[in-house]
């Protein structure tokens, strides 16, 4: 039997072969109720014909009495036909309430009810009856996944009745400017996908839409309570080569996962761009997979150990300090630089205990220095969003006796604009115990000079950038000069980093006082080289009992510790 049934994806009708299921199809379709129906009507019909004339002439004097037993069947007969007329028409109204219910309940099932359109298990099904009638046509499907940047942002600043806004107008946007046949879908949050036809060996014709999707929403989305700019990243996969062949057989998932991957380039990439599916993209993500497993093993196994770069003062010569550079002593891939590990380690969330377990050894390490070296250590942006870093570098600085003084916390400047007032608190709270603070890779930023004058640094560090400006042929850069002229003024000492031969050191010298770190005295080492450079250099400190603190740690110690109890117990 050949029935029609409605798609519930399409809105269209098709056609199917096989018999209906449907409890209620069947109820719409019960012979024997139609039978005792017909036969109730008939039996009506033949003791009607025999009975109502005999009542009739009974009733006017002209006959006699009727037959009994004709009469209340009559009568039962037609109270059976109004019961069962009754009894039809409460099935017909409950089949079609249930059928409605069945209607609603599909749509639930495959539609995102903030936005109406498909949900991520209704897509997959899209996409592959898409993908069946492209391919009887000859033409060629792309899966496009869609992200807003920064929606978070979004629902923090705004509330989420304002985030909710942004999604329906986002979608509306999208939804009007897609082919009639394509179909589009939230798959979570603010992650949308489309999927559509088009012309196979013709991506262009793609690309072309995906600028008039960034075209789009290059005006702002203008809410009753707020206007909201937004920016998109796009992954874009198909299922044809570029030049029109058909590439390796895929499915739905696998265009998915292909356009997923793509997103994650657009994104890595600076967001709001979009970006097709590479081969290659599949090795890096492979690649970012077994990063992210390897950081969270290492960080159990103590594969993270601190390495420490030389701090020179130029016009002595003589050393400093260290700063602290993070490594990963990694059994699958050796030994790896933070540029690698860091950026994963702060989006998986493990950049602030991966940074203090760093810390903790080389508060250790740098207690066997003479008193008078400095150590400098990075603060990652993430670190700097917790109100109580500061206080629990302070407990650390307590655990290791390791006097705050010598220590010197580095902050680049793209973390002043993220909270400034929270970054003010950390500043003050941690100077008010002896940390130093300095301003890291200056003038690659965002700083100005009234953050500067109001945030109150300890020192400032010239970016290696502006320092290999130095190696030139006139030696001079007038940026360096007019950093170092500036700090003179506010009174600040300056770092230059990137010191890596003879002519730059000596263009460092003829302009003041400055420390220096860089490869020219040396590649970062790990702890047992430092101390034994320092032990032929006679910078180690004093032997003391096991467990016993330098007397300036012990000062530093007991400071801290006041500190914390009065910020415990205002």
């Amino acid at each position: 039997m050949r029935c029609q049934v409605q798609d519930s994806r399409t809105g269209q009708d098709a056609l199917t072969d096989k018999e209906p299921d449907n409890p209620l199809q069947r109820a719409e379709r019960d012979v024997v109720a139609l039978g005792i129906a017909v036969a109730a009507v008939i039996l009506l019909l033949g003791t009607g014909g025999s009975v109502v004339p005999q009542t009739v002439e009974a009733l006017l004097g002209r006959g006699g009495t009727p037959d009994t037993v004709l009469a209340n069947a009559l009568l039962l007969n037609i109270a059976l036909i109004i019961f069962g007329w009754r009894r039809y028409r409460e099935l017909t109204h409950e089949i079609a309430e249930r059928r409605s219910a069945e209607a609603r309940a599909q749509v639930l099932a495959s539609t995102d009810p903030l936005t109406q359109c498909l949900n991520r298990r209704a897509m997959f099904e899209a996409t592959e009856d898409i993908r069946s009638r492209a391919t009887m046509r000859g033409e060629a499907v792309a899966y496009c996944m869609i992200d807003l940047d920064n929606f978070k942002q979004i629902n923090d600043m705004h509330g989420h009745v304002i985030g909710d806004a942004v999604l329906v107008m986002l979608c509306d946007r999208i939804r009007a400017m897609l082919p009639r046949d394509a179909r589009l879908a939230r798959l979570g949050g603010d992650e949308f996908a489309f999927v559509m036809a088009f012309p196979a060996g013709h991506p262009e014709r793609v690309d072309d839409f995906a600028i008039r999707l960034f075209e789009s929403f290059a005006a702002p989305l203008h809410l009753p309570e707020v206007t909201i700019d937004v920016t998109l990243s796009v992954g874009l996969a198909a299922d044809h080569e570029p030049d029109g062949t058909i590439g390796e057989v895929v499915d739905a998932a696998s265009l998915m996962h292909r356009a997923d991957m793509a997103l994650y380039q657009a994104k890595k990439q600076g967001r709001n761009r979009y970006f097709w599916f590479e081969p290659s993209m599949e090795s890096e993500l492979r690649f970012r997979h077994q990063l992210e497993t390897g950081i969270r093993r290492g960080l159990s196994r103590a594969e993270f150990v601190p390495f420490y770069e030389q701090q020179i003062d130029v016009e002595t010569g003589e050393l400093v300090g260290f700063e602290m550079l993070a490594r990963w002593r990694s059994p699958q891939f050796g030994l790896i630089s933070p540029d690698i590990f860091v950026p994963v380690a702060e989006e998986i969330g493990l950049i602030s205990e991966l940074s203090e377990r760093l810390m903790e050894k080389a508060f250790a390490d740098a207690r066997e220095w003479d008193d008078a070296l400095t150590l400098s250590i990075n603060i990652s942006p993430v670190q700097l969003r917790d109100p109580w870093f500061a206080q629990r570098l302070l407990k650390m600085l307590v655990a290791a006796n390791f006097p705050a003084r010598r220590l010197e916390i580095e902050i680049t400047e793209s973390c002043l604009h993220e909270n400034i007032g929270l970054v003010r608190s950390m500043i003050t709270s941690l100077r008010n115990q002896g940390v130093q603070i300095a301003l890291d890779d200056f003038g690659t930023g965002y700083s100005s000079l009234e953050q500067l004058r109001n945030l109150p640094f300890d020192r400032i560090k010239i970016d290696r950038s502006f320092i290999s400006e130095l190696r030139e042929p006139t030696g001079r850069s007038r940026l360096v000069e007019a950093i170092i002229a500036m700090g003179r003024g506010l009174d600040l000492p300056l770092t230059a980093e990137g010191v890596e031969d003879e002519d730059i050191l000596n263009a460092l010298k003829s302009m003041g006082r400055l420390k220096a770190q860089g490869y020219l005295y040396g590649q970062p080492e790990d702890a047992a080289a430092v101390r034994a450079r320092l032990k032929v250099a006679g910078k180690l400190a004093a032997a003391r009992p096991e467990g016993s603190a330098a007397p300036a740690a012990q000062a530093a110690a007991t400071d801290v510790v006041s500190h914390l109890q009065r910020s415990a117990h205002p």
